[in-house]
């Protein structure tokens, strides 16, 4: 063999080992609960009290309000909600940057709705992303996380839809483009990254942490926002709550990373923002997050938030570039301390410091702070501009509120602010451009 062709063969070989290696990491990825370690047992073999279906609290309630609660628990109203629509009747558009999804109606509306699906064919939606007429779902349902959901717990969530009003409302199509407009792929994805597996708890450790687990794996579907998406589009449970986006804002680090994530965040601390929607010193809940609160989280028994807290704070810490440690406390003074930009500046003056204060730590209520704020300390300042165009929550609701300034500014008035906002109160500057601000216009 000469030396040409034994270096050929060695490059092929390395070549062929390269590939391997990276369609392992593409295509094998570890379980939610792989991390914990411990053996996973089938749910009639695990010897502690139930840690599926509805909380104790709950557990002589009429059949309705069992599935309401699961379904709340699901988070089912914020996707299948438009935008001032009627609840469950769909329509809400996701964009993605292979087009657009809007989602279905799942009302008991036997035309356009769900009213008409036999209990094995919405199983078989919830469980393995395959549709009444065996269309195959996109992960934007996120069935992925879904399929742990007990069948009991599905079946308890159908017979709440059923009791929702009705609503004619015929499905948008998405707009995918070729080839993400071919259903079929989605046979493919599902068989590395939807195993369609029910839940297994872990036998060594308790109840409540196995409770925890089922509520933010499964029906909370945490990860499918705060996961890294791989080239695949699927979690990428190796860097497992480490952040992700969702709707065009940054769903940040939830793992245990003191600096990065939620490590330094007291069980107090988390159980008030999974219920409130804020948490002194560390920020309010906005954009989709708001929405899984109001809509979700807020409606929890305090045992299955405390069941949350427990499991989230054993999930183990993964540091991101993208979130630094936070900036420290700012003067009072407005001339001093960073934050060069005069229009900036301008539009902070009169219709930000009234609330927010110059110091940033809020002038009325602790949920104006700025200072500590992940979303401030983000140099992207996605959640920045974010939150100036939507604003959060309603006035009319308790909790956290803040206008939408879409109307009153330009996109080059709103990077500015976002700008002077992270450079006064962050840990970096950020350079946000009016041409970002009208993306983000956009979703």
């Amino acid at each position: 063999m000469t030396m040409v062709r034994r270096g050929w063969l060695l490059l092929v070989a390395a070549t062929l080992v390269f590939a391997a290696v990276v369609a392992w990491r593409l295509l094998i990825l570890p379980g939610p609960l792989a991390f914990a370690g411990g053996t996973q047992v089938d749910l009639a073999a695990y010897s502690g009290p139930a840690v599926t279906g509805v909380p104790i609290e709950l557990a002589h309630a009429d059949p309705v309000t069992k599935g309401r609660y699961l379904a709340e628990a699901a988070d089912c109203a914020a996707c299948h909600t438009a935008k001032g629509g009627t609840p469950f009747a769909g329509g809400r558009p996701f964009k993605l940057p292979f087009g657009t999804i809007y989602t279905p109606n799942i009302t008991p509306d036997r035309a356009t709705g769900i009213g008409a699906w036999t209990d094995a064919e919405f199983l078989r939606a919830v469980h393995k992303g395959i549709g009444r007429n065996g269309e195959r779902l996109y992960p934007a349902f996120p069935y992925a996380s879904y399929t742990l959901l007990t069948d009991d717990d599905v079946l308890s969530i159908r017979r709440y839809l059923t009791t929702v009003p009705a609503v004619v409302q015929e499905n948008v199509p998405n707009t995918f483009r070729f080839p993400f407009n071919q259903r079929w792929l989605m046979a493919i994805w599902s068989t590395f990254f939807s195993p369609s597996e029910r839940f297994r708890p872990i036998a060594e450790r308790s109840a409540q942490w196995n409770r925890g687990a089922y509520l933010v794996e499964a029906a909370g579907h945490c990860g499918e926002c705060h996961t890294p998406r791989t080239l695949m589009q699927a979690m990428d449970t190796r860097r497992k709550f480490a952040g992700g986006q969702a709707e065009g804002w940054n769903a940040y680090n939830i793992t245990g990373d003191r600096t990065s994530g939620v490590g330094a965040w007291s069980p107090a601390d988390l159980a008030s923002y999974l219920s409130k929607g804020h948490a002194p010193g560390h920020g309010v809940a906005s954009g989709p997050m708001a929405e899984a609160v109001e809509l979700s989280t807020s409606r929890m028994t305090p045992s299955d938030i405390a069941a949350m807290v427990i499991y989230l704070r054993t999930v183990p810490p993964v540091g991101t570039r993208a979130s630094p440690r936070m900036a420290g406390p700012v003067s009072a003074v407005p001339a001093s301390g960073p934050g060069g930009d005069p229009a900036g500046r301008r539009i902070f003056e009169g219709a930000c410091a009234s609330c927010h204060a110059w110091s940033g730590r809020g002038a009325i209520t602790s949920d104006q702070q700025l200072t500590g704020n992940r979303a401030v300390n983000d140099a992207t300042a996605a959640n920045v501009a974010m939150m100036i165009l939507n604003g959060i929550g309603e006035p009319e609701h308790a909790g956290a509120f803040m206008p939408s300034f879409r109307a009153s500014y330009t996109d080059a008035e709103i990077a500015s602010v976002a700008n002077y906002v992270t450079a006064r109160f962050g840990a970096k500057p950020s350079r946000v451009t009016a041409a970002d601000v009208r993306k983000m216009r956009e979703e």
